[in-house]
């Protein structure tokens, strides 16, 4: 395979994976949604959320993959990431 054709295809990949994470935020707005809806905190929706979250990620990663995932998001909750007064360009 070419380097050219390589390249193409981890682009190709790069969209997928932009595409699945678009539709998984859709399924995560529409449950938060519901969860409000039926009168759900949204301190407890959070809390649910994130022990939901890293109960897979452990089992999919390990314990030593999750904690490393949670230093990743510490930096990016300190870099603004998740702010919801950031704006998106």
């Amino acid at each position: 395979m070419s380097i050219g054709m390589e390249h193409r295809l981890n682009e190709i990949d790069e969209m997928i994976v932009h595409e699945k994470m678009q539709v998984a935020l859709e399924h995560q707005s529409d449950a938060w949604a519901d969860g409000v809806a039926d009168g759900i905190e949204p301190e407890i929706l959070a809390d649910a959320a994130l022990a939901t979250a890293m109960r897979e990620t452990v089992r999919l990663f390990g314990e030593d993959g999750a904690e490393a995932l949670v230093e990743q998001l510490k930096e990016r909750i300190l870099s603004g990431e998740f702010s919801p007064l950031r704006s998106v360009q």
